[in-house]
């Protein structure tokens, strides 16, 4: 039988974000931790018996969550603040190629964004992205 092994990471990190249409009070501008976890698999364990070293992810999926997520503004691509925000801030906020930065959308979009910053021998298998520690979105890779 063949045995499968995969590691996951967990990232944390806090951005504000809103969802445009929502029907109660996340329609407007608020924060959260956030939490990801990214699950990975390869096909072979390396020479010294790791799927990918846990600091490799860190330093690759981590180290792009912290340049555009980590305390930043995740918007809709027509929200109405957009245009003021890149104006007044330091940080042009982060705008979401799927949409509202729900948590499905941010675990899809992390998702792939961890397809092309991983070595491409690894397969990412989930991403989950934990709005609180009580709500969470799963993203699968198939």
């Amino acid at each position: 039988m063949a045995r499968v092994i995969q590691i996951s990471r967990k990232l944390e990190f806090d951005s504000g974000h809103r969802v445009l249409g929502h029907e109660g009070k996340c329609k407007n501008l608020h924060g959260h931790h956030y939490v990801a976890e990214i699950t990975i698999r390869a096909p072979d364990l390396d020479g010294i018996g790791r799927v990918i070293d846990f600091g490799e992810v860190k330093r690759l999926v981590g180290s792009w969550i912290d340049k555009f997520w980590d305390h930043n503004m995740l918007l809709h691509p027509d929200d109405p603040q957009l245009q003021h925000l890149i104006k007044t801030e330091p940080i042009a906020p982060y705008i979401m190629k799927r949409g509202n930065p729900t948590a499905e959308n941010m675990a899809a979009e992390l998702g792939e964004i961890a397809i092309l910053l991983l070595p491409p021998i690894m397969q990412i298998v989930q991403v989950r992205i934990y709005e609180t520690p009580n709500c969470w979105a799963d993203w699968e890779n198939s």
